[in-house]
């Protein structure tokens, strides 16, 4: 428990940093509360945090709850005393409910989207977009209401029948991260709801708030009360409690590969079913017979956008000796031009980082790339503090050049406006070089040879693979996940997804009268 509660832990002094005691222009701020058993509830200690704005943490964008685990017991509670009444609803009208919940999401769209990029800092454009992937996950996901499918198949004896159903797996325990404050716990919530699961969910205490308004119009839908319950906090106290409470026989997880390896283990402790998405070091590959001018805003959107807060950003650029100056050239013009503020901003093309931590990890990982032997600052660098930048988390897109692959900023996830390019002298050299890290999320090739394309798609070990475009941009009806230290194995998205939340059962039905005794009894054939 201690192990489990120092991993999912941000840093003291943030949490001190982010409490009840504010200055006098922050009393206005709106104050939340959990959502167990159908309330919105106070914690039980009656602690709040303040939920501060990225790009200018003068605002402060709301009061929550600092939860313990005396909450998350009570939502615990809830959501096992809610899970027989919503497994034994049909699917098909689970489903209605979650057809309902993406309507919301559709009207609400613009005013939820403000509130991301107040708290989260990315873009309008991007929270719309990230709004939008919960719209298209409910109603994709909503859709397996009248599938789920099982299947049927012949038996070994006759006059048997043979099947297999999905069952849900029980109460859940939902951990999502702040880089998609919204389409990610939908990827977890909807698949969870529609198989028949009650779910706990904490979001991470950065983005409390895009978390609130999913599960506000979850109730507004009319999922019954204790199906869906909400409790915000940190790591360390409500975070440790969920993936510890020997009630929740399943913990899904997004964050870190370090908290995700701790999160597993404690799952393992009590035999719990655990879902990793964890990190990435992700790769493009641009041969000498690409697209470039394609190749570098594909490079651009992938290394700067949500700069470059994702798990799928294009942190590594291997180009080939040929059009390496060309690309770079471009690549470095473009990155420089990038204008960087608040993402309310509509001119602007990068908002903040994250928060102090992100600005001190992301400026370190830049003060090594610059003592790297060989290693070129080629633009950037620099964290943004004067005139619109005073009071808020900025830093510049950043590009290194002539990066060796061993080098740190090219093995190691920064997660931030960073990215090294790698010069190759071949696609087997790129492959190689792109394989060559812990991780293995996403990749992408820009060439306009099919042979190319064909052949990286078959050699690089990665869950999601881009030809032409850059390493984001995920769609919802196909798997996502990773392969190697980026995830356990486990897809969410698409109907994969549904081997997550839901458990097989197979059933035999015999009704020949007789004891038959399969492989022993079995018929010889005539």
């Amino acid at each position: 428990m201690a192990q489990a509660k120092k991993a999912l832990s941000k840093n003291g002094k943030k949490q001190q940093g982010r409490s009840s005691s504010s200055s006098p222009a922050r009393t206005s701020a709106k104050t939340y509360y959990n959502y167990i058993g159908g309330s919105w509830v106070k914690a039980a200690s009656g602690e709040t945090f303040e939920n501060l704005n990225p790009a200018d943490t003068r605002d402060c964008v709301g009061r929550f709850p600092v939860s313990s685990e005396e909450d998350v017991n009570r939502a615990v509670d809830a959501a096992r005393e809610a899970f027989n009444g919503w497994r034994r609803m049909p699917a098909p009208r689970r489903a209605e409910i979650l057809f309902r919940l993406g309507e919301i999401l559709i009207r609400n769209k613009e005013r939820f989207a403000q509130d991301m990029t107040r708290e989260m800092g990315k873009v309008l454009k991007e929270t719309g977009g990230d709004v939008q992937e919960a719209i298209d996950c409910t109603y994709y996901t909503a859709g397996e209401g009248r599938r789920l499918h099982g299947f049927t198949t012949p038996a070994e004896m006759p006059d048997k029948f043979a099947m297999c159903v999905r069952q849900p797996v029980g109460s859940c325990g939902l951990i999502t991260p702040w880089n998609f404050p919204m389409a990610i716990p939908s990827w977890k919530l909807i698949p969870a709801l529609v198989c028949g699961n009650t779910v706990v969910i904490k979001p991470a205490e950065d983005t409390p708030l895009s978390t609130y308004n999913l599960v506000k119009a979850c109730e507004e839908a009319g999922v019954p009360p204790g199906v869906v319950n909400l409790v915000t906090g940190f790591g360390e106290t409500a975070g440790a409690a969920i993936t510890n409470h020997p009630a929740l026989r399943l913990i899904s997880f997004t964050g870190s590969t370090e908290t995700g390896r701790i999160v597993a283990s404690a799952c393992a402790d009590r035999n719990a079913i655990c879902s990793l998405e964890m990190g990435g070091k992700n790769v493009i590959i641009v041969m000498d017979d690409a697209d470039i001018d394609l190749a570098v805003e594909g490079a651009i959107w992938g290394a700067f956008g949500t700069s470059g807060q994702r798990c799928t950003a294009s942190s590594r650029l291997v180009v080939h000796k040929k059009v390496y100056k060309q690309f770079t050239k471009k690549l470095v013009e473009q990155a420089a031009s990038l204008r960087v503020g608040d993402g309310a901003n509509p001119n602007v093309d990068m908002g903040p980082v994250i928060n102090a931590d992100a600005v001190h990890k992301i400026m370190g990982y830049i003060e090594i790339g610059e003592r790297e032997d060989g290693a070129r600052l080629a633009c950037g660098g620099k964290r943004l503090t004067g005139g619109e930048h005073a009071n808020g988390y900025f830093i510049e897109p950043t590009v290194f050049t002539d990066v060796a692959p061993d080098m740190r900023i090219a093995q190691e996830e920064i997660f931030g406006p960073v990215t090294a390019v790698i010069p190759t002298a071949s696609l087997e050299g790129a492959i190689e070089i792109a394989n060559n890290v812990r991780y293995g999320l996403s990749a992408a090739i820009y060439t306009s040879d099919v042979n190319r394309a064909f052949h990286a798609m078959n050699e690089m070990y990665t869950g999601i693979f881009y030809v032409n475009a850059s390493t984001i941009g995920a769609e919802v009806h196909l798997p996502f996940g990773g392969t190697k230290a980026t995830g356990n194995g486990h897809r969410e998205a698409g109907t994969q997804v549904l081997d997550i939340f839901s458990e097989w059962k197979s059933i035999y039905v015999d009704y020949s009268g007789k004891l038959q005794r399969a492989q022993i009894d079995a018929i010889e054939p005539q």
